[in-house]
């Protein structure tokens, strides 16, 4: 059959802003190449946005503009609604809609799946229809396919990656201007790397999201963003980015997943990596991801994490295949989270205390005779061995006698070293509250 007597697959947008204006400009200047690659053309036939005004400035004549949302999913001309609206409210209630109605589902929308995702993908299971991703972790970069499918033969150990461009390019600006969090996070609002609101990216919020998405494909699990460990870099300063530049590393934003015997690690945070990866050396607002695979080794994917076509190349993606396997019996499809969905594994996330990792820890203490010992006594009752200590020289100690104390530990649990720091505290020695910090090899 040739490709001409394939019906075009007809799509609906909910919602044309950065990312739907730049897939509605894709798939209109690469339309002979996505119809060659797909079989069948690929058209827009709808767009919903409340504004119609700006809607029809993107769309012209080439698609019918409307601006309530149930009247693209009520079309049964619609094949596909690509969600693009965002957030947790009206988005879910559209999705789950558009299931209902029979539509295959394209969306970006890594919040809405990392917290309703087993509700979504159980729906779209019942009713045979597909729900794609790829938009939602890493924007342009093809992660959730390479995990989905292009390592299916590994046993995944890990995932990292710096997956919300946003906060890179603020611990970037930190390392290279040495500035404080503040003074980058006003710089990238200017900018227009950071929103007005920049509270889910500079908490952490969106990275955990992806994150939670990716430890779903990695290991076979349901997406539990509640189990996740969540943690920002509003806290974190200048002094600790320089002093692990001094130590040989790089100060990240890491989604991390990590599968050990008892359970799956899934965490968020600040973390040290070793300038000597070229993940360290991932800088402003891109975006990268390493997989370590039994039978591959690591494998990175690197690219922009953000912005419209990028994020749209994700989005195109998706459509292209909805148009290759609409024909196709649900289960000759790929899973939507990689395993077989009555192969799931009931491996549970770990509490923070089970995490196993290194530290590092900076602390003000007295400039005295002893204090080191203490300090490492301390450690060694918690059964923590230490990896490397920095004092500051003399000639940089403070008024009334202080130092800053580097210490790098090698792996223990976060328990333990919640335990050694409380008892740290307490030494009249110790003068401010310790600072701790994650380190991962990646190795």
């Amino acid at each position: 059959m040739s490709l001409n007597a394939l019906k075009p697959v007809k799509v609906g947008l909910l919602g044309i802003g950065t990312v739907g204006g730049g897939t509605f400009t894709v798939l209109q200047r690469n339309q002979e190449e996505i119809r060659r690659r797909a079989g069948r053309g690929i058209e827009i036939a709808m767009v919903a946005d409340l504004n119609t005004e700006r809607a029809k400035e993107v769309v012209g004549n080439a698609a019918q503009v409307v601006a309530d949302a149930r009247a693209v999913i009520a079309n049964p001309e619609i094949d596909v609604v690509v969600e693009l609206i965002g957030g947790y409210g009206i988005a879910k209630a559209l999705v789950l809609e558009a299931i209902a109605a029979g539509k295959h589902v394209v969306t970006a929308n890594k919040a809405l799946l990392a917290v309703h995702g087993t509700e979504i993908f159980a729906a779209a299971r019942e009713k045979g229809v597909i729900v794609a991703f790829e938009a939602a972790v890493a924007g342009g970069i093809p992660i959730i396919k390479a995990l989905r499918e292009g390592l299916t033969a590994n046993r995944v150990q890990w995932v990292a990656g710096i997956i919300n461009g946003t906060t890179n390019f603020i611990l970037s600006e930190m390392r290279d201007k040495g500035l404080d969090f503040d003074v980058v996070l006003k710089e990238a609002q200017r900018l227009g790397y950071a929103e007005a609101d920049p509270t889910f990216d500079i908490e952490g919020v969106d990275a955990a999201h992806k994150a939670t998405l990716l430890s779903a494909i990695a290991f076979g699990i349901p997406v539990q963003f509640d189990k996740a460990h969540v943690e920002g870099i509003t806290q974190l300063s200048a002094t600790d980015i320089k002093y692990a530049e001094q130590l040989g590393y790089r100060i990240k934003l890491l989604g991390i997943a990590r599968r050990r015997d008892n359970g799956i690690e899934l965490r968020t945070h600040p973390t040290l990596v070793p300038m000597s990866r070229l993940i360290a050396n991932v800088e402003g607002a891109m975006n990268a991801v390493l997989v370590q695979g039994d039978a591959v080794g690591t494998t990175l994917y690197y690219g922009k994490g953000a912005g419209s076509e990028p994020t749209a190349s994700a989005v195109v993606a998706d459509l292209v295949d909805i148009a290759r396997l609409i024909d196709a019996a649900p289960e000759a499809r790929v899973p939507y989270l990689a395993f077989q969905p009555d192969s799931m594994s009931a491996l549970p996330v770990l509490p923070l205390e089970q995490v196993q990792t290194s530290f590092y820890l900076r602390l003000r203490v007295a400039d005295k005779a002893g204090v080191l010992a203490n300090i490492t006594g301390l450690l060694a009752e918690q059964g923590i061995s230490i990896d490397a200590v920095i004092q500051r020289e003399a000639d940089q100690v403070s008024e009334g006698g202080q130092t800053d104390l580097i210490i790098l530990t090698h792996e223990t649990t976060e328990g333990g070293m919640n335990k050694a720091i409380a008892a740290m505290q307490a030494l009249p020695t110790v003068l401010a509250p310790i600072v701790k910090l994650r380190k991962e090899e990646l190795a």
